[in-house]
C-alpha cells in the first residue's frame, strides 16, 4: 500500500500545484481499491484536497495569505471531462478568466460538452457543462481552443503589453510553435494576433 501511495503522490507532485484528478488518472499504478485507499490516506494527511465527490486536487498555496487557494476551475473541468469521457470546449468568457484577461471575478464557468448538461458548485463558483453539438473547430490542442476562444471573445482590438505578458505566462514557450501550427487556418485576424503574441515575423 505504501509503495502505491508513494507512486500516486509522486505523479501528483510531478503535475504541479493546481492539478485536479480522479482515481482513473492512476489506474496503471495498482488496483482500484488500492488507489482509493491511497487517495483517502493522502486526503486525511492533507497532502491533497477533495474538491467534490471523486475529484481531488493538489492545491496551490499562497505564502502571502498563508493559506491554500481555491481550486483551479479549468483543471477541475478537465478532470471531470476525463472522468466521464466528455469532449469539452471552454466558452469565451471563461477563456478570458482562465488567461487573466478579464478583471471580473468569475462566479460561473461555462463549458460546451458532448456529454450531459450538468452544473457543479466548486468552492462557491458555478461550473456548468452545456450539452452541445460541438462543431469541429479544426483544432487539435486544448491550448489552441482556449486561446482562440479568448481572442474571439475579446475582439479585434490590438493586444496590449499587459495582455501579451499574461498570455505568454500561461503558455510554456515549447507550446508556441505547436499552437501556431494548429491555428494557422483560423480567421486571419485571430492568427495574426497569435503571431504577434508569440513574436513571429511575417
Amino acid at each position: 500500500m505504501q509503495a502505491i501511495e508513494d507512486k500516486v503522490i509522486n505523479r501528483i507532485y510531478g503535475k504541479g500545484r493546481g492539478w485536479a484528478f480522479f482515481k482513473n488518472d492512476f489506474v496503471d499504478l495498482g488496483s482500484a481499491d488500492a488507489i482509493d485507499k491511497a487517495l483517502s490516506r493522502l486526503t486525511k494527511s492533507q497532502r491533497i484536497r477533495r474538491v467534490m465527490r471523486g475529484i481531488y486536487d493538489y492545491p496551490k498555496y499562497s505564502r502571502l495569505l498563508e493559506q491554500q487557494l481555491s481550486p483551479d476551475i479549468d483543471k477541475v473541468a478537465q478532470a471531470l471531462a476525463r472522468k466521464f469521457g466528455w469532449t469539452i470546449q471552454v466558452s469565451g468568457n471563461a477563456a478570458l478568466n482562465i488567461l487573466g484577461l478579464s478583471t471580473q471575478v468569475p462566479t460561473r464557468y461555462l463549458y460546451l460538452s458532448d456529454g450531459q448538461s450538468k452544473t457543479y458548485q466548486v468552492d462557491g463558483v458555478e461550473l456548468s457543462f452545456k450539452k452541445t453539438a460541438l462543431k469541429d473547430m479544426g483544432l487539435k490542442l486544448s491550448e489552441s481552443a482556449l486561446l482562440v476562444q479568448a481572442l474571439k471573445t475579446r475582439g479585434q482590438q490590438s493586444i496590449n503589453l499587459s495582455e501579451k505578458q499574461k498570455i505568454l505566462a500561461y503558455f510554456p514557450k515549447e507550446k508556441h510553435s505547436t499552437i501556431l501550427k494548429d491555428t494557422q487556418y483560423m480567421t486571419s485576424w485571430v492568427y495574426e494576433q497569435i503571431k504577434q503574441i508569440f513574436e513571429v515575423k511575417g
